[in-house]
């Protein structure tokens, strides 16, 4: 087996940015000549996407109904544009009635790969910066996997976007609802749950005590939350069915905007806490790092007692980025603190990443007031288990 040299090595791991996807199905009883009918016409579909590297399919030596499909692609970017988009939804409906729900996506980067030819060298593994937690990789199908923060909540939310035009019908419908029984069994119950809104785009957040999954099922199955869903569906930009659901599985797997990071000041406080939550104009490409330098500002911010804030939660997905923070003061008390900068060098590397635009200098008092109230999102609703 051929060895390559330590230059050679590093200069194949510094370019190597491919990604191994591994899709594990179940497929139904007396369907598998179907999916097999259906697979022979996707593959020459998805071949001819760009970025897209190679595929095989594989059936378990164990169980018949177990098969895997694996491929390669250039780059995660490539990717992920590609199996968010609405041409690969309609593109993969043709299988939905072959496969059982209880299918994984996982996806992995190429470190290391050896052949008869010989061996492509190392690529350092992608370090979880400190403070983020482990999180099932995007486009997880299923109940979303959501670890609990420090004080036991598990957090997830969801994001959507509404028709330019509607958002105050939009926030009115949403303001009004009922709130469902916070008790879903003996081991999970709803916490809290806070809508906001900024420009046409919607963000829940729930906080969760128990399964996550499990809550989501039942707030998805109570009659009032369902009413409230059908009377804002004629306002999405993007059709939903969630009374189809394959298609409500769709549309959750593509609203997912998964809690990156979770930090809670040790100290309990008595005074009222103040809710609020910023959507960051990030930069394309540039969510991943937008998420990291915030959650490195709430470590340190919530391990102050005294200080402005109480606990925050970093949701991100692609270049999405909300940041929830509860604060001792008003956000208006203090921009920095609601916003997550801690000082100008900070500041300085928060603002490259970010579309600010003349305004939006993070190092001066004017210029925080500035992004703020441009970028804070508006509340909708707040509601605790204490309101039900």
């Amino acid at each position: 087996m051929t060895t390559l040299s330590e230059p050679q090595r590093k200069q194949q791991a510094d370019s190597d940015t491919r990604l191994r996807v591994v899709l594990m199905l179940e497929i139904q009883d007396g369907a598998q000549q179907r999916f097999l009918d259906v697979y022979e016409q996707l593959r020459h579909q998805v071949a001819s996407v760009p970025g897209h590297v190679s595929d095989q399919l594989c059936q378990s030596i164990n169980d018949p109904r177990q098969w895997l499909i694996t491929s390669e692609w250039e780059d995660q970017d490539t990717f992920l544009e590609w199996v968010d988009s609405p041409a690969h939804r309609e593109m993969v409906k043709p299988m939905h009635g072959c496969v059982s729900d209880n299918f994984r996506s996982l996806r992995y980067g190429i470190l290391r790969e050896t052949s008869a030819a010989g061996s492509t060298g190392t690529r350092a593994p992608l370090e979880v910066p400190p403070g983020l937690p482990r999180t099932e990789p995007a486009g997880h199908v299923g109940p979303p996997k959501a670890e609990p923060g420090p004080d036991g909540v598990v957090r997830h939310a969801l994001t959507f976007t509404v028709k330019p035009g509607s958002e105050h019908e939009v926030a009115r419908i949403l303001s009004g609802y009922a709130s469902p029984r916070a008790e879903v069994d003996e081991h999970t119950r709803l916490h809290r749950t806070s809508l906001f809104m900024h420009g046409n785009r919607v963000v829940r957040a729930v906080e969760v005590v128990g399964n996550l999954g499990d809550a989501l099922r039942h707030v998805a199955m109570q009659p009032e939350v369902r009413a409230v869903e059908e009377a804002i569906n004629p306002y999405l930009e993007e059709a939903r069915q969630l009374g189809d659901p394959q298609a409500a599985r769709a549309f959750f797997a593509r609203a997912a905007l998964p809690a990156k990071h979770q930090a809670i000041a040790s100290s309990p406080t008595s005074a009222r806490l103040h809710r609020h939550a910023v959507l960051y104009p990030v930069r394309p490409g540039e969510g991943q790092a937008v998420a990291e330098l915030l959650a490195d500002y709430d470590n340190l911010a919530t391990a102050d007692p005294t200080g402005p804030v109480a606990a925050s939660t970093v949701f991100h997905r692609a270049d999405v980025v909300v940041r929830l923070v509860d604060l001792r003061v008003p956000a208006e008390a203090d921009p920095a603190a609601a916003l997550g900068v801690a000082g100008d060098q900070e500041a300085a590397a928060l603002g490259r990443l970010l579309d600010l635009g003349p305004q939006g200098d993070l190092r001066t008092a004017t210029g925080l007031a500035a992004v703020l109230a441009a970028r804070a999102m508006n509340p909708v609703t707040d509601r605790s288990s204490q309101d039900n």
